[in-house]
């Protein structure tokens, strides 16, 4: 594995130790229900383990990341004014303001925004639809499966006439991630390094919605992966993460991540607020 353009100076940078959530590789698929399941069925199959690990203050390395290496960057991107837990205001104003960001910074032909979570663990413990917990489960959002397949889906939802023709080309799904209160300080999200995890660390589950099933990946422990979190995050910056590429050469095409329990936060740290996109770029 190439040798990550940023390794002579990691071994300086700040660091938390932090416990992170795997899964012990097994032999069955993984099963995951977004709903409760029927009566006897758990709701998360499969073992996990605990790892304490360092997470790396990776501001200190920021305008070194890239997409295609470590599969996640931090920029600068001014917050519309609007209500984040509002799905129609969500749609059609914060849609377009992403669409237009990310086809600037990625030089992108064209996006497509198709799906976002909002997460706040107050609000969702009260059982408000509007918003989800943080996912404490190392993981990527697709697989090499349900990349193309909802990519497909999506297209056709659109109308496009020629999705196969457009799925020829190169395209990746990136999440763009964004505080919604300042400055994060519980359940920060941490990255994994792309240059740093194998493609067996990355095993395929099924996540069961009431509708479809859907298929991500969840991850067993390597002790080479290296994981970095933006500490303090604002508002006016966002992360993207990379979650599929099409290009079977590019050297990071899934980018691990997950929520973790910090252990500078306080006791009585308001809860994160945070809004992930999903979103179709085209090159």
């Amino acid at each position: 594995m190439e040798a990550s353009v940023i390794s002579p100076v990691v071994e300086n940078l700040p660091f938390v130790e932090a416990s992170l959530n795997y899964l012990i590789p097994m032999k069955e698929k993984p099963v995951n229900y977004t709903y409760d399941p029927p009566p006897g069925v758990p709701q998360r199959s499969g073992t996990y383990e605990t790892r304490k690990l360092p997470i790396l203050n990776g501001r200190l390395i920021a305008t070194n990341l890239s997409l295609d290496k470590q599969g996640f960057v931090l920029l600068e991107s001014p917050s519309p004014d609007l209500n984040f837990y509002d799905d129609h205001q969500v749609r059609s104003i914060y849609y377009p303001h992403a669409t237009q960001f990310l086809s600037k910074v990625l030089d992108a032909a064209k996006v497509v925004v198709f799906d976002h979570n909002v997460r706040n663990a107050r609000r969702a413990k009260l059982g408000e639809k509007t918003a989800k917990e943080p996912v404490k489960v190392v993981h990527n959002d697709f697989t090499l499966l349900s990349g193309y397949q909802r990519a497909r889906d999506e297209l056709a939802a659109l109308g496009v006439d020629n999705i196969e023709e457009l799925l020829q080309k190169r395209f990746s799904i990136v999440n763009l991630w964004r505080p919604l209160a300042e400055p994060v300080q519980e359940s920060p999200i941490a990255v994994c390094d792309g240059q740093t995890i194998a493609l067996t660390d990355f095993m395929a589950a099924d996540l069961v919605y009431r509708e479809r099933v859907g298929e991500t990946y969840l991850v067993s422990y390597n002790p080479a992966q290296r994981w970095y979190y933006f500490p303090q995050m604002r508002r006016d910056e966002v992360l993207l993460l990379k979650c599929f590429d099409s290009d079977s050469n590019c050297q990071t095409r899934f980018t691990a991540h997950t929520a973790f329990d910090d252990p500078t936060s306080s006791a009585d740290a308001p809860p994160r607020e945070s809004i992930e996109l999903r979103t179709l770029v085209f090159y």
